[in-house]
């Protein structure tokens, strides 16, 4: 059966020139082909698709599949062969038929059409498999085409199979097309002249669109597990507790709510439907929830719904594409376009043109139940792109940094360096991961990664002039930008938006980002001060709102202590730390700490990825604060939810 899967490496893995080759339990060898996406500083392999034709495994009897380095080159990848492999794709009578009925008329994109006139691109090349990306409008009667519908396909052939892959996006998301709205409209989906598809008034949100995936003949019935050691090693992904157990009702209740509409196009799977909706939930984190549980424990379930909610992020309706490129739209081309601000704050000074995007056809035209943000923003694609290395959960997470960096007021982000100071804190630190992980994944011949790479620089700097190098700064190392003060008249900020600030900082840094590592050895000090600072008690570590200064125009304390003192209650002040009458006046166990300690999701949970990264960044003290924190009497169950059960390395 044919098998396609990313495969992520650690720096200095898989050098320059290395081969690797496909290694079955018995010994054997099989071909495999290595289509290199993005590469280390050092030039060693970062990111790859692999490809091989493997046995198909006996029931119940998983087939183990190793990689190791080939002594020789096992396929040459030369890339000839590209035109009779499209003829044969063409010959075999591989298509696909997509009609939409809207307002009486059909319009029409087909896949061999498109083939054969479109100047398709290649994704995968070689001689396991070839994908060619094709796209074009919807065209109605007459040949026209519709100015807001297109159709997006990427077809993957395994020759020696004679058996295709098609990957199908219907999209409503042109950025500067006028007029913009939903649509609702029939759609049919034939493959091979066999209908696969239908579905009677879909509604298609603006600025969206939705994707499935079919297959010529049987679709290949496999799941593949990847190694999980490996990917948490690789530096790729944070490094989650691999003690950690998923719990298998909490996973088979989840799964089966993994059924109708909100599983279908133009649903939203998992995530919540009211982004902005406050309090601890499982899409909040580097990873969400069921994310993580797929990476712990390579479940079919969990793959399922990890990679359908990643399909399904195309739901929302913040997906701008340049017409001119075919790309998601990018910031350094448009650096006054926005979705907020007056009209003149989009105009562009050099073109003497206004970047700001058509406003929608009438009112209530681009009505849609879902509301997303910046603060609350799940990471939807990043790790479904590591894992399928498939073209559209790259594209999802470049729309989303994208959307990250340009939903502000031009003149508050500095126009086209995209800085993210004006966001709450977690909205920060959220925008900070995306556009981290699009920066560092990214393959490295695409358009966008400059303008990723460019835009994160920007930040960072920013961060850094503004925190780590400026001796003005505040000492207890909290951001204090944007929304951060907004508890007790200006007086307090949010030790746990922080936290998700410092854990998206760490992230980077072990992606290699030297600029983050800088940061975060700036930013760790505040959460281990929280752990063992003087004149701080560690059971309070983790309270909801922390106060920093006397009042909103006073400066900032310059030590824990101070701040702690100022945040709790009178009667606390003069109990020993963590014995058993301050346990006694707060209602809690002896040892256990404030903000629901027991929940994956409480204010400690939030702060265990920020500690995490402090104790390898900060030595001697960072491990300190971490041996208290994990020696604390109440912990949470992280089988139920391990999207904050992240550990030092």
């Amino acid at each position: 059966m044919p098998l396609s899967f990313g495969q992520v490496f650690a720096p200095a893995a898989l050098k320059r020139g290395e081969q690797l080759q496909a290694v079955l339990a018995d010994g054997s060898t099989l071909p495999l082909q290595a289509d290199i996406k993005a590469r280390h500083p050092d030039g060693s392999v970062r990111h790859a698709v692999l490809s091989a034709v493997v046995p198909s495994p006996q029931p119940g009897k998983p087939l183990a599949l190793g990689l190791a380095k080939a002594s020789r080159p096992d396929l040459a990848k030369t890339g000839k062969g590209h035109d009779a492999s499209l003829d044969a794709l063409l010959r075999s009578g591989t298509d696909a038929r997509v009609e939409l009925t809207l307002d009486g008329k059909t319009y029409t994109a087909a896949l061999d059409r498109l083939l054969a006139t479109a100047a398709p691109t290649l994704w995968l090349d070689g001689p396991v498999t070839r994908e060619w990306q094709v796209a074009g409008p919807l065209a109605g009667p007459g040949g026209q085409p519709h100015p807001h519908l297109a159709a997006r396909f990427a077809v993957r052939w395994y020759p020696a199979l004679a058996k295709a892959r098609i990957d199908m996006t219907i999209e409503n998301n042109w950025a500067y097309a006028p007029a913009p709205q939903n649509f609702t409209y029939d759609v049919r989906v034939s493959v091979g002249g066999s209908e696969v598809y239908a579905k009677k008034a879909l509604t298609h949100y603006h600025h969206a669109r939705w994707r499935k995936l079919f297959w010529t003949g049987d679709a290949p019935k496999i799941h593949l597990r990847h190694d999980t050691r490996q990917l948490i090693a690789s530096l790729a992904v944070p490094n989650y507790d691999q003690s950690v157990k998923v719990d298998e009702r909490t996973l088979s209740r989840m799964h089966a709510q993994w059924t109708g509409p909100q599983s279908e196009p133009m649903g939203v799977g998992l995530a919540l439907a009211a982004m902005p909706t406050t309090g601890g939930r499982p899409d909040i984190g580097l990873l969400p929830g069921w994310a993580a549980m797929y990476l712990l424990g390579m479940d079919r379930r969990a793959g399922e719904m990890t990679l359908g909610t990643a399909s399904l992020a195309g739901s929302w309706s913040m997906h701008y594409r340049d017409v001119r490129t075919g790309l998601p739209v990018s910031l350094l081309d448009f650096p006054y376009m926005t979705i907020v601000g007056n009209p003149g704050d989009t105009r562009n000074p050099a073109t003497g043109k206004s970047e700001l995007f058509p406003a929608c056809a009438a009112p209530g035209a681009c009505k849609s139940p879902y509301q997303h943000d910046i603060p609350h923003q799940p990471a939807f694609s990043y790790l479904p792109y590591l894992l399928t290395g498939d073209h559209y959960h790259l594209e999802e997470l470049q729309f989303w940094a994208m959307y990250d960096v340009m939903a502000s007021n031009p003149g508050y982000r500095d126009n086209r360096k995209g800085l993210l100071r004006p966001e709450q804190v977690r909205g920060q630190a959220w925008a900070l991961r995306t556009l981290g992980q699009a920066a560092y994944i990214t393959p490295d011949g695409h358009p966008l990664k400059r303008d990723f790479l460019q835009i994160l620089d920007a930040n960072l700097d920013w961060y850094n002039a503004t925190y780590t190098h400026n001796p003005q700064a505040n000492a207890l190392g909290i951001i204090v930008n944007g929304y951060a003060l907004g508890y007790a008249d200006g007086r307090g900020m949010a030790p746990w938006q922080d936290d998700f600030f410092t854990s998206a900082v760490g992230h980077l840094a072990e992606l290699g980002f030297a600029k983050a590592r800088e940061l975060l050895v700036w930013k760790a000090k505040y959460p281990v001060s929280r752990m063992t600072g003087k004149g701080m008690c560690w059971i309070s570590g983790a309270m909801y709102s922390m106060n920093v200064r006397d009042n909103a125009s006073a400066p900032f304390y310059a030590a824990i202590g101070e701040a702690y003192q100022a945040s709790i209650p009178p009667e606390l002040r003069a109990l020993p730390c963590a014995g058993s009458e301050m346990a006694a006046a707060l209602k809690l166990r002896t040892g256990e700490m404030t903000g629901y300690s027991s929940g994956d999701s409480g204010y400690p949970s939030n702060m265990q990825p920020a500690l995490a990264y402090a104790a390898d960044a900060l030595g001697e003290d960072g491990k300190k604060a971490w041996r208290q924190f994990i020696a604390r009497s109440v912990k949470p169950d992280y089988g139920l939810g391990p999207q904050f059960a992240i550990v030092p390395r």
